[in-house]
């Protein structure tokens, strides 16, 4: 947007008779020759025109016409463009992103930005209107009569920032007045588990966590109730391996190696309303290899069976898709149909609700709880970072807790058992008896002395029993 300031005079060459211009060597001289500037000025968004002026006795007359110029430029070129304008033409040029992402954008634009913002000119937008239009939106219900998330609201900001830094781009504004909006902070809700006085509280109330995730038992009840499901094998790897319901949907039969035992996410089926698009997974990290143990195994060459059973039985009909799991005619499947069917299924069996993406929450819990480490969880969901998984996708369920509860007083307690003697001044040291009034526990530790018993404390509070077959 800025230009070049420069000084010229109208001095010929004696030997040519042509101009010297910016060339002539008394230029250094003070009053010689005059100051002039060139700059671009934008005409249209993706256009703009040259323009030089001159005659200006100093360089700081020069400066102030070019700035007034590019200032003047700027106004003319935003004249026209209101923000309903600007944000519709801003969403045409959104051509490098996912659909569901464009989707969106489209429909806070059209249900946000435009409705409040749309009449203000782009030169006229200023922090106050950002900042109205974000506590106005914020004390608003939405059509499930619950007021927006913090992230909503962030998402809303990102947005508009985003048309804005593209005007900067085009040199249609100076500045960005969304960039020191505030927002409240936004906070990533944590899977909560349904235990018993939850379940009890959710059926008294009918109120239910935003996210939540069914322990061991509720898990294995629900993939015994489906087992006879058509797509029983895909609630089984999206419970057990994390799978997301786009990848699931778009998993094919070339992708998976039953002799080997791996599966590979290589794409997902994206649903934007009805269309439906075929696309490469969430991020880089999600392009991952899945493990199948046997059972998964053997139940996938069942599944393999069946689908070709139904493809003889429905002749020309069938769709040869290549897809793992199919409608009944061999068509793919709409990943909002997998949500729908997940719905009906869970409330048909009575379980306390959760999403079909909590079975994701699920997994990862289940997972770890087994005793799999962090970093395997994150390869198993496709995280690019642990941190992600650690503080999102694991709700360390009440079995392992317990365990641990267990684990950590029984340390103490052997601890006070081998020194029932200590003294600390006067005061005798509580043995094992005035601790826990039990006797010495045999306990598996870290710091442990030669020739102890390595075993588990006796607790009621074992680790999750294993998900019964399918």
């Amino acid at each position: 947007m800025s230009g070049g300031v420069f000084k010229r005079c109208g001095c010929r060459s004696s030997e040519t008779g042509r101009l010297l211009s910016s060339a002539c060597s008394q230029l250094a001289e003070r009053g010689h020759g005059s100051w002039y500037f060139d700059c671009a000025v934008p005409v249209l968004p993706g256009r703009r025109e040259r323009l030089r002026r001159g005659g200006y006795p100093t360089r700081r007359e020069a400066i102030a016409a070019r700035d007034a110029l590019l200032g003047d430029g700027i106004t003319a070129t935003v004249e026209g463009w209101t923000m309903e304008r600007w944000l519709r033409h801003w969403l045409t040029t959104r051509t490098r992103i996912r659909p569901t992402t464009l989707h969106s954008y489209r429909i806070h634009v059209e249900n946000n930005l435009i409705p409040r913002l749309g009449r203000l000119r782009l030169s006229e937008l200023t922090g106050r209107h950002i900042t109205d239009m974000i506590t106005t939106i914020g004390a608003t219900n939405n059509r499930y009569g619950r007021t927006p998330t913090p992230s909503t609201l962030h998402r809303i900001r990102a947005i508009l920032r985003s048309a804005l830094n593209a005007a900067i781009r085009e040199g249609m504004l100076r500045d960005n007045p969304a960039r020191y909006v505030e927002v409240p902070s936004p906070r990533r809700p944590h899977a909560l588990v349904w235990t018993v006085q939850r379940v009890e509280a959710w059926q008294k109330t009918g109120k239910r966590p935003a996210v939540a995730v069914w322990t061991t038992e509720q898990t294995a009840t629900f993939l015994g109730y489906v087992a006879k499901d058509r797509l029983a094998v895909m609630w089984w790897l999206i419970a057990l391996r994390g799978l997301r319901r786009g990848e699931a949907a778009g998993l094919r039969w070339t992708d998976v190696d039953l002799d080997a035992g791996v599966a590979m996410i290589e794409q997902q089926r994206i649903a934007n309303g009805h269309l439906v698009t075929v696309g490469p997974p969430k991020t880089a990290a999600s392009r991952r290899l899945i493990a199948l143990d046997r059972h998964t195994i053997r139940l996938l060459r069942q599944h393999r069976r069946w689908q070709r059973a139904e493809h003889r039985a429905a002749g020309e009909v069938w769709q040869d898709s290549g897809y793992v799991f199919v409608a009944e005619d061999g068509a793919p499947l709409h990943p909002d149909f997998l949500t729908r069917r997940f719905r009906h299924l869970v409330l048909e069996l009575g379980l306390p609700p959760v999403r079909l993406h909590d079975l994701r929450h699920g997994a990862a819990s289940l997972a770890h709880c087994a005793g799999v480490d962090l970093k395997t969880v994150q390869a198993q969901l496709g995280h690019s970072s642990v941190v992600l998984t650690a503080d999102t996708y694991t709700s360390v369920l009440t079995d392992l807790l317990a365990y641990a509860a267990e684990a950590t007083a029984q340390l103490v307690l052997a601890a006070a058992a081998r020194n029932p003697g200590h003294r600390h001044g006067k005061t005798k040291s509580a043995g094992p008896a005035e601790i826990g009034s039990v006797k010495r526990p045999v306990t598996r530790h870290c710091c442990r002395d030669k020739g102890s018993r390595q075993s588990r404390p006796r607790t009621s509070h074992q680790r999750p029993t294993k998900i019964k077959a399918v």
